[in-house]
C-alpha cells in the first residue's frame, strides 16, 4: 500500500511537472504566435510596396488642397476692396419696374424720394425664353400679371407700375406680343435703346463720388452696354451680349470687338467699374459675403464654367477688363437699369 502510495506520488509529480513543461511550453509558444502576428501588419506595411505610396498619395492630396485652399484664399485676399454706403431715401415713395428682358421678366420694387435717394424695397426674377421666340401668349400674360399683383399687394399704387423693353429684347421678333399683351392690360410699355439702356443703367449704378474716376457695364444676354461721364456728358456704347454665340459669332470676334469699345473709354475713367447683369450676377455669388449690397469679382482669369453663357460672359468680361487694366469691378446686387429708368420720373 504504501510502495503504491510512493508510486502514485511519483507518478503524479511526473504528470505535474509535465504538466508544467508542455503549459509553459505551449503558452510560450501562443505568446510567440501572438508576438508574430500582432507585428505582422505593422511589418507588411513597412515592407508594401503599395502601401507607402497610398499613404504618400494621401499627404499629397491633402497638400495638394492645403495648397488649393491657400491660393483660393490669396485670390480672394488680393482682390480689391470697396467700401461704400449710397444715401438713405428720405420720406421717399414706392415704385415698381418690370424688366422685359431678353431672358427674363425681372421686376423691382424701390423706395425713392426727390432728391433720387433711393433704395431697393423687393425684386424678383423669372425665364421669359423670348429670345429664343419660345415664350407663349398665355406666358407673357400670366408672368405680367404675377407681376403686376405683386407690387399691388406690397403697396405700389397702380399708376406707379412701369413697363420697360430691353434694347435686347426689343431685337427678338415676338417682342410685340409681349407690348400687345401689356396694351390689352391698359398699361403702356417702354422700349429703349442700347445708349438709353447704357445711360439708364450709369444713373442706376455709378454713385457720384464715382463719376470722375468709374465706368459701368451691363452685360445682358443681347447685348452689352459700357458707358461712363467725362465732363458731365454721359457716353454709352453698344457691344455683343452673352448669348452671342447663338448667332455663330466666336469668342476671338467678340473679345476684340468688345475690347475696342473699351479703350474708349477715358483714362481718368478706369479706377473702378460698376458691372451688373446675367453673368456678373453668377460670377459674384461665388464670392460674396454676407448680404453685402457691393461684391469685388474675382479676375476674369479665376472664372472656370462649361456653361457657354457664363463662358461667353466672362470673355465679355475679360475684353473689358484687358481694354482698361481696370482691375476692380464691383457688383451691385440692388441696382438694374430699368430702376434708372424710375429715377428718370
Amino acid at each position: 500500500m504504501q510502495r503504491l502510495t510512493v508510486a502514485g506520488r511519483l507518478l503524479i509529480t511526473a504528470l505535474i511537472l509535465a504538466g508544467i513543461y508542455f503549459g509553459v511550453k505551449y503558452i510560450g509558444g501562443v505568446d510567440l504566435l501572438k508576438k508574430f502576428t500582432s507585428k505582422q501588419p505593422t511589418e507588411q506595411a513597412s515592407d508594401s510596396p503599395s502601401m507607402p505610396a497610398a499613404e504618400g498619395e494621401s499627404k499629397d492630396e491633402e497638400s495638394s488642397k492645403t495648397a488649393t485652399d491657400t491660393e483660393a484664399t490669396d485670390n480672394a485676399g488680393s482682390r480689391p476692396t470697396f467700401s461704400y454706403t449710397p444715401p438713405a431715401p428720405q420720406n421717399g415713395k414706392l415704385k415698381g419696374v418690370v424688366e422685359l428682358g431678353a431672358s427674363g421678366f425681372n421686376s423691382f420694387i424701390i423706395t425713392v424720394d426727390s432728391q433720387k435717394a433711393w433704395k431697393l424695397e423687393k425684386a424678383e426674377f423669372g425665364n421669359s425664353l423670348v429670345l429664343e421666340n419660345m415664350a407663349t401668349d398665355q406666358d407673357v400674360r400670366e408672368g405680367l400679371k404675377k407681376y403686376i399683383s405683386g407690387m399691388l399687394n406690397f403697396g405700389v399704387a397702380g399708376r406707379d407700375i412701369h413697363f420697360v423693353v430691353s434694347s435686347g429684347a426689343v431685337k427678338a421678333d415676338n417682342t410685340q406680343k409681349i407690348i400687345k399683351a401689356l396694351k390689352s392690360l391698359n398699361y403702356v410699355v417702354n422700349t429703349v435703346t442700347a445708349e438709353q439702356e447704357g445711360r439708364l443703367a450709369l444713373r442706376s449704378v455709378l454713385p457720384k463720388d464715382f463719376e470722375s474716376s468709374g465706368f459701368v457695364v451691363d452685360i445682358g444676354s443681347g447685348n452689352t452696354k459700357i458707358s461712363w461721364k467725362d465732363g458731365g456728358k454721359t457716353t454709352a456704347l453698344e457691344g455683343p451680349g452673352a448669348k452671342y454665340f447663338q448667332n455663330g459669332d466666336d469668342d476671338a470676334k467678340v473679345y476684340n470687338e468688345v475690347k475696342a469699345l473699351a479703350e474708349k473709354i477715358p483714362s481718368g475713367n478706369r479706377k473702378t467699374a460698376f458691372i451688373i447683369g446675367g453673368v456678373p450676377f453668377e460670377l459674384a455669388k461665388e464670392v460674396r459675403k454676407d448680404k453685402e449690397r457691393y461684391t469685388v469679382l474675382n479676375a476674369p482669369s479665376a472664372y472656370k464654367s462649361t456653361e457657354a453663357k457664363t463662358k461667353a460672359g466672362v470673355n465679355i468680361y475679360k475684353a473689358i477688363a484687358d481694354g482698361t487694366n481696370c482691375d476692380t469691378f464691383v457688383f451691385d446686387w440692388d441696382a438694374n437699369f430699368t430702376i434708372g429708368y424710375l429715377l428718370t420720373l
